[in-house]
């Protein structure tokens, strides 16, 4: 078992889309809850601080595997995609310093039903940070994935997979990053 601490660098803005519970007023209208509770799409911590879910870094990592394809010497055809699925975890969010309350946003055209070419479109609010960076920490629990092959990986997650709302796994162009360092114990 390993442990290795990531610094993260923004090459493209991050946009968050958490669902939310937050109560509908009485006689609000649907544009109007949109204009006041967009902030909640945020995930944040106790102090209100904007937070990367640890679970976008794992769920990035398992997709670069995947589409790296990358065989593991001496063991045939096998690839490191299962080792990443079940040997790899962020441990916790990642702050990225910013209030929720201070967050900017942007106002896009979503199909009503979030399928897209489905009909109606509708004017949707999510909060985006145009520059970001943060601390991670994963756990390599599986010798398989040497230091080399989760840096590689990595650096793949962070160009073509991406984080968040809008990412480029999805067709988009938010949640690109670039890893600066890999600190190991």
């Amino acid at each position: 078992m390993r442990t290795v601490t990531v610094s993260f660098e923004s090459t493209a803005p991050y946009s968050q889309s958490r669902m939310h519970d937050a109560p509908k007023l009485d006689k609000e209208t649907p544009d109007a809850y949109e204009r006041r509770t967009w902030r909640e799409k945020c995930t944040y911590d106790s102090n209100g601080i904007v937070e990367i879910p640890a679970m976008g870094f794992k769920q990035a990592l398992d997709r670069a595997a995947k589409v790296m394809g990358e065989q593991i010497p001496g063991k045939g055809k096998a690839t490191y995609t299962k080792f990443f699925e079940s040997a790899v975890l962020c441990t916790g969010n990642v702050s990225i310093g910013i209030r929720k309350d201070e967050i900017e946003s942007v106002t896009i055209n979503a199909n009503s039903d979030g399928v897209r070419g489905s009909g109606k479109r509708v004017k949707r609010t999510f909060p985006q940070v145009a520059a970001w960076n943060g601390v991670a920490e994963f756990i390599v629990l599986d010798d398989t994935i040497t230091p080399d092959v989760f840096e590689r990986t990595l650096t793949t997650a962070g160009s073509i997979v991406g984080i968040g709302r809008f990412r480029p796994e999805k067709g988009g162009l938010n949640g690109r990053f670039k890893p600066l360092s890999f600190k190991w114990d």
